[in-house]
């Protein structure tokens, strides 16, 4: 048996909170077309060649449109109904249309109100949609926040390659190294430890800098590279960061950047816990890192990570978001410092989940530059 099988009953746990929402709102249907969402509710995920839809019915049913050859898929469904992805094994120009031709061929009209994700909405589907159109995407994000077990199981299985990746990096970074060599071979441990291809792979390789693709370059002894590392696992991500000194020496200036970062995590370890603001704990690393100038701290401190490599609770400044951290929260910690004299800084990335009483460390792993 498959331990990383899609949970069915998981998915119809997710229908429920759902279901709660809308009636809360007071829609009568939700239009379901990001990819993501589909695998939410569903289990299945098809990767970013195909466009299935979903619709969710207040009385529970829920109808999903997939490829005719995925058709047989394990899904939380009550209702599959297929459409013609290819023609001839030639992917159609015109799927997202035929998927939602399907799925409104399946359905009655719309008797009240209805919510759609509206960056990825079909104006097909406006054939079994009210009026009253609600946006969707605010609410599932949101419910997104709360992993469930098997949600747990497949980012800590994405993990995995993570940790195997760092591991390898420590063996292999020396000066003279080229960037592109190291990338290929953290991409086949990846695969390796996951047995089976990624469904994604990234995101920051390079030394001397603040972050990037692999450059054909070598790296330089004294230089601090920067591993900002993620892999997808049949549609989950992971996302943490280690950095390396090249020629495994690190500067004085160097140890001291390490150290003020690594108190951040204990300062997140003791205060985090369901209600604080991760917009204040934003500002508060901010303050503690600012001590630090001319080195500097200017991006996030963290973020959700899911069935997207950056999601809520968001750990920003940004006043649009003042999400609280709440029980079944994933997230990442990551203060950097960055400046020329660090050649050229330094990111530590630590993965937490919200417990009820405070954060459980999810990335027990070497966190030192050498």
């Amino acid at each position: 048996m498959d331990p990383y099988a899609p949970d069915l009953a998981a998915c119809r746990g997710r229908q429920q909170r759902l279901l709660a929402e809308m009636e809360r709102h007071g829609w009568q249907r939700a239009l379901i077309t990001r990819g993501e969402t589909v695998q939410w509710l569903t289990g299945v995920y098809l990767g970013t060649l195909w466009t299935p839809c979903a619709a969710l019915d207040a009385n529970g049913r829920l109808t999903l449109a997939l490829p005719t050859r995925k058709r047989d898929l394990p899904a939380a469904a009550d209702e599959v109904v297929a459409y013609e992805a290819k023609w001839h094994s030639t992917t159609r120009d015109d799927q997202a249309a035929a998927s939602a031709a399907a799925l409104v061929a399946a359905l009655p009209t719309a008797a009240g109100a209805t919510a759609g994700e509206w960056s990825q909405w079909r104006p097909w589907l406006q054939a079994v949609a009210s009026s009253q159109l609600a946006d969707l995407e605010p609410t599932v994000f949101a419910l997104r926040r709360q992993k469930d077990s098997d949600e747990l199981r497949m980012l800590a299985r994405a993990n995995e390659a993570n940790a195997a990746m760092y591991q390898r990096a420590r063996e292999l970074v020396r000066p003279g190294l080229n960037e592109l060599d190291l990338y290929n071979e953290l991409h086949a441990t990846a695969v390796r430890t996951l047995g089976e291809p990624l469904t994604y792979f990234g995101q920051d390789f390079c030394a001397n800098a603040r972050g990037g693709a692999p450059r054909n370059r070598v790296a330089e002894a004294t230089e601090l590279w920067i591993l900002d590392l993620g892999v997808g696992f049949r549609g989950y991500y992971s996302d943490n960061a280690r950095t390396l000194a090249v020629g495994g020496e690190p500067t004085a200036a160097q140890q001291d950047a390490w150290r003020r970062l690594a108190d951040v995590f204990a300062l997140v370890e003791s205060t985090v816990k369901p209600g604080v603001s991760c917009r204040a704990l934003h500002l508060q690393v901010q303050e503690m890192l600012d001590a630090a100038q001319p080195w500097v701290f200017n991006h996030h401190l963290g973020h959700g990570v899911g069935l997207a490599p950056q999601e809520g609770p968001h750990l920003n400044p940004r006043t649009e978001w003042d999400d609280l951290f709440a029980v079944g929260n994933f997230f990442t910690a990551e203060p950097g410092l960055y400046h020329d004299e660090l050649r050229h800084g330094i990111r530590l990335e630590q993965n937490y989940l919200v417990t009820e009483t405070g954060v459980e460390l999810l990335t027990d792993w070497p966190l030192g530059l050498v």
